[in-house]
């Protein structure tokens, strides 16, 4: 049985000015996002240039930040939000939902494809492998931090964690890391594999929902559940339910590329 290691979530100081170890996993997550995309442009698998890709993360930034912090308040803590208003605008602490900033980053990229005459779903279908490491960038930001943790685990468990964040000693799962592991390693090498080659369009968009939806759902019996604007449930939790609509999109998304076979 491990205790959770916790870390302080300064990363360092400048003067009054603290920099959180949460908000520079975000700027891991997008530097490796402009790696990876300049990447896949050299390799003539992309449908921007050097320069466009810039101009497309500033939108995809403030789909993220906007959207993952609206869903934050909306989906997980509307009633906490609601009695501490200026709260919101404290992202630096944590607080960010994934299918909120999932929302917010189709509307940006469907602007930004608007603006520059790209089809929305080949946009799509190039940012879709670039996010998954992003994602485990954001839940190493959620370990340090020591929040959304895991269900009691079994004291056997050799990873078992406790983390008195959660105001008991109980060993629970490392979730946060189930994360890092399911929706970020392994997606991203399923993607990076899967758009390796030409795909029809919406292929590799579709592919990513059902790969985000599964693993979101099987790691999500490991997390102890958000309240969210269901209540506590431990039969199916709120990221499951926000999940299930990205897993059900995928299949008929990747069902409805293939048979137009559009590429």
């Amino acid at each position: 049985m491990l205790l959770h290691p916790q870390f302080d979530p300064v990363a360092f100081s400048l003067g009054p000015l603290s920099v959180h170890w949460y908000g520079l996993m975000y700027l891991v997550a997008f530097s490796q996002f402009i790696a990876l995309g300049r990447l896949r442009i050299r390799q003539h698998l992309a449908p921007v240039s050097a320069e466009q890709l810039d101009d497309l993360l500033f939108y995809g930034v403030l789909g993220v930040i906007l959207g993952g912090r609206l869903g934050q308040v909306l989906f997980y803590e509307p009633t906490y939000y609601l009695a501490h208003p200026l709260e919101i605008l404290a992202v630096w602490k944590g607080g960010m939902s994934f299918h909120g900033g999932f929302l917010g980053v189709l509307i940006a990229m469907a602007l930004w494809a608007r603006k520059s005459g790209c089809n929305w779903l080949t946009l799509t279908d190039f940012i879709a492998p670039l996010v998954p490491l992003g994602l485990a960038a954001g839940r190493i930001g959620n370990f340090i931090n020591g929040e959304l943790w895991g269900r009691i685990a079994d004291p056997a468990l050799p990873w078992a964690m406790v983390f008195p964040q959660s105001g008991s000693l109980e060993p629970r799962h490392p979730s946060q890391l189930y994360h890092v592991g399911l929706e970020g390693i392994a997606l991203f090498i399923l993607l990076w594999w899967w758009s390796a080659r030409a795909r029809p369009r919406g292929a590799i968009s579709g592919l990513f929902l059902i790969g985000y939806g599964s693993c979101r759902f099987i790691t999500e019996f490991f997390r102890e559940p958000d309240a969210g604007i269901f209540g506590h449930s431990y039969s199916i939790s709120m990221g499951q339910w926000l999940s299930l609509p990205m897993l059900l999109a995928g299949v008929a998304l990747l069902a409805l590329a293939y048979r137009k076979k559009s590429l």
